[in-house]
């Protein structure tokens, strides 16, 4: 499935550079989105690097998700695509 990164996942005064909000297509509700927790999530990078993460549960209503990186990804991730397994 493809999936867009949407933005660092943050509060007030910080950001959380290793859990990002994702978009998946397809997924328009948070019943929907709760049920693809625990699926991994991969962004390559430019350079053809993979880093790996994992869904880790629903945000918001409209089918939103956080996903947790193995590391931080840089902020020229924003806006880009990924690929989640499963």
């Amino acid at each position: 499935m493809e999936a867009k990164l949407l933005d660092y996942r943050g509060g007030r005064h910080t950001q959380t550079t290793d859990e990002f909000i994702v978009k998946i297509e397809g997924v328009s509700s948070r019943s929907e989105a709760s049920k693809l927790a625990g699926r991994k999530i991969v962004w390559t990078t430019p350079a053809d690097n993979k880093i790996n993460g994992k869904i880790t549960h629903a945000h918001g209503g409209k089918g939103t998700v956080i996903a947790r990186f193995d590391k931080g990804l840089p902020g020229q991730a924003i806006g880009t695509n990924a690929e989640v397994e499963g």
